[in-house]
Formats: C-alpha cells, sequence, structure tokens
C-alpha cells in the first residue's frame, strides 16, 4: 500500500479551484462589507433598508441552498453562471453580509470628537469619512475579517456539489477509488488548516501595518 502522502498530489488537483474562489470570494467581500456597512448608517433610507435586506437574507439563509439557487435556479430567470462564477459570487456575497456588521460597527466605534475635529477643520462628510474615521476603524476590522475569511475558504468546499472540482471534489474522487478514508480525509484536514493559516498570518501582518500607520499620524 502506498504512503499516505502519496496521495497529496492528487487533493492538491483541486487546489487551484479553492484558492480561486477563495481569493474572488474575498475580493467581493470586502466590498460588500464597506458598501452594506457603509449604507446602513447611511442618511439615505432607502439605502439603509437595502443594506439591511441584502445583510438579513445572506445571514439568514444556508450557504448551501444559496449555491444551489445561483447555480441551479437563477439560469431558468435567464441568468446562466459558470460554477465558478456561481461560487465566487455566493461565498462573496454570504461573507460580505456578516462583514457589513463588523463595518458598521468599527466605524461607530470610532471616537464621535474625531467628527467633530474634522468638521471644525471645514471637512467634508466624505473627506473625513475615507480621511479620518476608516483608517482609524480598519485595524479593528482586521481580527472579525480574518475569521470570516477562514470561514469562506472552509465554506469553499460546498462548490464540490456544483461540479467544480476543489480540493474537497478531489479528495472524494480518490476516497470512492481507494477506499482509503482516513488518509484521504485527514490529508485534506492538513491542506484546509494550513491554508487557513496562511490567511491568519497575512491579516496579523495587515493588523501590525495598519496599527503603525494608525501610531505614525498620532505622533
Amino acid at each position: 500500500m502506498p504512503a499516505p502522502f502519496d496521495l497529496l498530489p492528487s487533493i492538491l488537483a483541486g487546489l487551484d479551484i479553492t484558492l480561486k474562489v477563495t481569493a474572488g470570494g474575498i475580493a467581493l467581500a470586502i466590498v460588500m462589507s464597506f458598501l452594506a456597512g457603509l449604507a446602513k448608517i447611511s442618511r439615505f433610507f432607502p439605502l439603509r433598508w437595502l443594506a439591511i435586506a441584502y445583510i438579513e437574507t445572506f445571514r439568514g439563509t444556508s450557504a448551501l441552498v444559496q449555491l444551489f439557487w445561483f447555480f441551479y435556479v437563477l439560469p431558468f430567470m435567464g441568468f446562466d453562471l459558470s460554477a465558478l462564477a456561481a461560487g465566487i459570487i455566493v461565498l462573496g456575497l454570504n461573507a460580505g453580509s456578516y462583514g457589513a456588521e463588523v463595518v458598521r460597527g468599527a466605524i461607530q466605534s470610532v471616537p464621535k470628537g474625531q467628527y467633530e475635529a474634522a468638521t471644525a477643520l471645514n471637512m467634508g462628510r466624505y473627506r473625513v469619512l475615507w480621511r479620518i474615521i476608516v483608517p482609524q476603524a480598519i485595524p479593528s476590522m482586521l481580527p472579525p475579517f480574518g475569521n470570516i475569511f477562514i470561514e469562506l475558504l472552509k465554506n469553499t468546499a460546498l462548490v464540490a456539489l456544483i461540479t467544480l472540482a476543489d480540493l474537497t471534489y478531489e479528495a472524494r474522487m480518490i476516497w470512492e477509488e481507494t477506499s482509503r478514508s482516513f488518509e484521504v480525509f485527514a490529508l485534506l484536514l492538513f491542506v484546509y488548516f494550513a491554508l487557513a493559516l496562511c490567511i491568519t498570518f497575512v491579516m496579523r501582518l495587515l493588523e501590525k501595518f495598519f496599527s503603525r500607520s494608525i501610531d505614525r499620524r498620532r505622533a
């Protein structure tokens, strides 16, 4: 019987798809987090309503059902998405609905004195937001965003159910061929764990960078 790690190259055949879905989902999640998070604290009621509807819909329903809806149901409505696009959009929108609350909370946690001081300097509302408030809010956003991105990575396993040959799909195929369940799924756990550690490492580097940047501004 071959050594357990001999199975690793076959499992890693799905790494490309997993990384594409993860990277695309994270990019979309960041955009949606800021759009929905800022919209939720907007003075314009329709924007707040849309943000709340988006957040509650994606947080209150199953990511798997969302994935099936986008891939299997939307084509009947004239929106034909590839499996990769469906995976990125669903996981990105799902993660973004959680990230929106992170953005909202972080921005609202910035002391009101910062707004008042910037207003006294005759700075416009949007300039205050992007030059003063958001940079101070980012360090407190990063730890929860790290958790959200790791959860997104783990949810990429769902795309195996819409025909994408990701890590989970490849592992399942090897398991069906070899019946070596322990080795196959132990290696799969190891790969996901290693990827999660990479995300954690990058987020910690970003935390240090932004914290130092704020310290330099205050100095």
